[in-house]
Parts: structure tokens; C-alpha cells; sequence
């Protein structure tokens, strides 16, 4: 099973992106625009999975998800991987609360429990809107969206997501535990 877990953003903070981005669909050649319903922030990449680790998985996912609170986030910066210039991965950043630590408890929980395929690269929190097979230019999309700022929205849960690759990638939603409630103040 390829997994990964993730904060999923409520709908009407969803609404906006999709609002901003319109006009863009579509009008970069090569630029592929995976379908909304696939929208997340990946928290922790853990590959393909054996099917026997799944339990011991969810309980260690479980520990590290309750030991951090609520996040208060915002979405803010639309940017790309590696460069605007040179770009495959086109995004929106996440400012706020930090996820940083929530991020490297999951993938350490995952690793504990045996998905060996973690993703070791350093957080950046992002929702990624698009891809492209090969280098593009993305200075004037990039440009063209400066000062977009989302409604701000609480992150509650994290998602053990299952992912099935191909021409029309879906995920299923495995597993989903609350974090604890935000600190006052």
C-alpha cells in the first residue's frame, strides 16, 4: 500500500484557492492540474507499506498526532520546486502555527512502526497545485497570483491516506485522529 498522512483544509478555504487559481487552469502548456478531491499537505510520505504493518502504523501514528495541538493556519505564497524559473511543482505555502514538529513526529511514528520508505527531506508546508513532466517557467503564474491571502482555518485532524497511483490518481482515507485542542492565547 503507498501511504501518507496529511492535513486535509475544510472546503471553503478550498473554495478560495480554486477561485484564484480559475483563470490559470489550463493556459500553461504542460502544466497538469491534479483534480481538487486530491488536495491535501502532506505531512509524512511513507512509500508502499506492507499490508502487516498497517496496525502497529496507526497506533504509532496515533501517539504522535494526540502529543500536538490544533494548528491555526493561513494559506499565503504560491511558489514552485524547485524554482519559479525551473519549476515541476507548482504550490501555495501554509503560514501560521509551525507543522514542523508535528511533521517529524509522524514520520518518526512511521519509521518506529516499520514503513522504511519515510520521506527524509526537509518540511516545507505546502498544498501542491500542479505539476509538469519537465522544467517550466512559472515566474509569470507565480507573478501573476503575488498578494493572495486565505481565510485562516484550523487544522484539527491528520489523515492516513492510501494513494493509488496511475492516470487518474485517487486517495482513500484509511485512518483519522484529532489533535489536541488548541492552546488558549
Amino acid at each position: 500500500m503507498r501511504l501518507f498522512a496529511a492535513l486535509v483544509p475544510p472546503d471553503e478555504v478550498l473554495d478560495e484557492i480554486s477561485r484564484a487559481i480559475a483563470p490559470h487552469v489550463g493556459q500553461v502548456p504542460g502544466l497538469r492540474w491534479p483534480d481538487r478531491a486530491t488536495w491535501h499537505i502532506t505531512l509524512g510520505f511513507f512509500g508502499e507499506v506492507p499490508e502487516a504493518v498497517l496496525p502497529e502504523l496507526e497506533v504509532r501514528l496515533a501517539r504522535a498526532v494526540r502529543r500536538h495541538s490544533a494548528l491555526d493556519l493561513v494559506f499565503e505564497g504560491f511558489g514552485a520546486f524547485s524554482s519559479a524559473r525551473r519549476a515541476r511543482v507548482f504550490w501555495i505555502g501554509v503560514a501560521g502555527d509551525s507543522m514542523t514538529r508535528l511533521a517529524d513526529s509522524v514520520k518518526a511514528g512511521a519509521r518506529r512502526a516499520g514503513a522504511t520508505q519515510t520521506d527524509e527531506k526537509r518540511f516545507h508546508a505546502h498544498l501542491t497545485l500542479a505539476r509538469a513532466k519537465a522544467e517550466t517557467d512559472l515566474r509569470p503564474l507565480v507573478e501573476s497570483l503575488a498578494g493572495f491571502s486565505g481565510s485562516p482555518w484550523r487544522a484539527e485532524h491528520v489523515r492516513l491516506v492510501r494513494s493509488y497511483p496511475g492516470p487518474h490518481v485517487r486517495y482513500e482515507s484509511l485512518a483519522e485522529w484529532a489533535l489536541a485542542p488548541a492552546e488558549p492565547g
